[in-house]
């Protein structure tokens, strides 16, 4: 039995699973609680909002991104980083505000997560060891997503250009 696959069969595998990608993040959570979804949605788009000139990590499903990685973790440790992650936020938000997280005015929530960035750099409290992962996660989620590579970074790809925008050999 031959297991090669021709050019043909691999665009229309890739064909396939572009159409079926958005399928991927449809529905409820993987992972996360409904509740808990709705505070990583949160806190991913105050991380990368939208503004002029591209949407934020909520139009690019930044936090399905998270889910469904965090869904298919081998190690039990590296989802309960996330849920305890979480947990986290809600507690700094009622210490800081005396509510949860999405019950907090915007105000509050920046002061939240500001308070748990302050060492960003060279994190020392679990709040702020979370707060990086939580970037990083974002980040790479943002900017391997449609939005994130095409509309923020205006990647176009591998095109024709008119001429050659090299650089000087001096």
């Amino acid at each position: 039995m031959s297991y090669e696959i021709n050019r043909r069969d691999l665009i229309r595998i890739g064909a396939g699973a572009a159409l079926a990608a958005p399928a991927l993040f449809a529905g409820a959570p993987k992972f996360f609680t409904p509740a808990e979804f709705a505070l990583l949605d949160e806190l991913t788009e105050m991380i990368i909002p939208s503004d002029d000139h591209s949407p934020g990590a909520r139009a690019a499903q930044v936090a399905a991104y998270i889910d469904a990685r965090t869904a298919e973790a081998f190690e039990s440790q590296d989802r309960d980083l996330w849920r305890k992650g979480l947990q986290m936020v809600d507690h700094v938000s009622h210490k800081m505000n005396g509510h949860t997280f999405m019950e907090a005015a915007p105000g509050e929530r920046v002061a939240v997560l500001t308070s748990m960035a302050r060492n960003e750099m060279k994190p020392k409290t679990p709040e702020e060891i979370f707060f990086r992962e939580l970037k990083r996660a974002t980040s790479h989620a943002y900017y391997t997503s449609n939005i994130g590579i095409h509309q923020e970074m205006e990647y176009k790809g591998n095109v024709m250009l008119e001429q050659f925008v090299g650089y000087e050999v001096k």
